[in-house]
């Protein structure tokens, strides 16, 4: 078991809090009081060079086998987010998948049984979460793609999954409370990049401000300095943070 599997299992969350692990890339891993370890979008394997070429650059912070999660969600069937690799093992070991209704041909393939279909709009009981998919453009290869709205007791965060510039989408969200919200700021395959996405932070206004899904990949691109410094420009006032793969964050 890694150092990083041992602090999410021995991390304790108090009760009305909400524990959120950044796991790099699109990854993600919240712990509510209960115990109750949901995921999304986890990469721990290296399928993406198998299949594509793409090398890993970051350190994988877990193994498939190291924890036993309740829920693991998959945004959309790309294997940077619905991992082929691991998933099965996940499941192996008690969790409960729910997806994008693209990863349906993946389970098929993968010889995977029960999935919880998790179309734009849907909402989804998980434990003490509930899961909300919202709209996001991934682009027209990619329709059923979706991002996440999470909620356990008062908390709430959302991933805008992978997605381009949408004003629309991000008004629509700024009428949420947010807690917490990640977004990609690679500007590759149709996703947002540094300024784009400092823009879309600043629509949605939420109460903290993550990027993700850079650094992972040299094809992806991504530049959190430079994110950091259009934040600083246009959103003074606009909190935000830079997370270490692994770095945990008690809302």
């Amino acid at each position: 078991m890694t150092d990083t599997a041992i602090r999410i299992l021995s991390c304790r969350v108090s009760e009305g809090r909400l524990g959120v692990f950044f796991m790099g890339q699109a990854g993600v891993i919240l712990k509510a009081p209960d115990d109750t370890l949901l995921a999304v979008d986890l990469y721990l394997s290296d399928c993406c060079e198998r299949y594509f070429g793409f090398k890993r650059l970051m350190p994988k912070l877990i193994g498939p086998d190291d924890l036993r999660f309740d829920y693991v969600c998959a945004t959309h069937a790309h294997f940077d987010h619905f991992d082929p690799d691991s998933i099965p093992r996940l499941l192996a070991a008690g969790a409960k998948l729910i997806a994008a209704p693209d990863c349906r041909a993946e389970c098929d393939r993968l010889g995977i049984g029960e999935m919880i279909e998790l179309a734009c709009g849907s909402t989804r009981q998980a434990g003490c979460f509930r899961v909300t998919a919202v709209e996001c453009d991934h682009g027209p290869e990619t329709p059923d793609a979706v991002g996440l709205y999470l909620q356990c007791g008062e908390k709430s965060v959302y991933l805008a999954g992978d997605t381009c510039f949408r004003p629309d989408i991000a008004e629509k969200m700024s009428a949420l409370p947010i807690d917490l919200m990640f977004a990609p700021i690679n500007g590759a395959f149709g996703n947002l990049n540094e300024e784009s996405g400092a823009d879309f932070f600043g629509l949605v206004s939420p109460k903290l401000c993550v990027p993700c899904h850079y650094w992972n990949f040299a094809e992806h691109g991504g530049d959190p300095g430079r994110f950091s410094s259009i934040m600083k420009e246009r959103y003074p006032a606009l909190p935000y943070r830079l997370m270490t793969p692994g770095e945990f964050l008690l809302l």
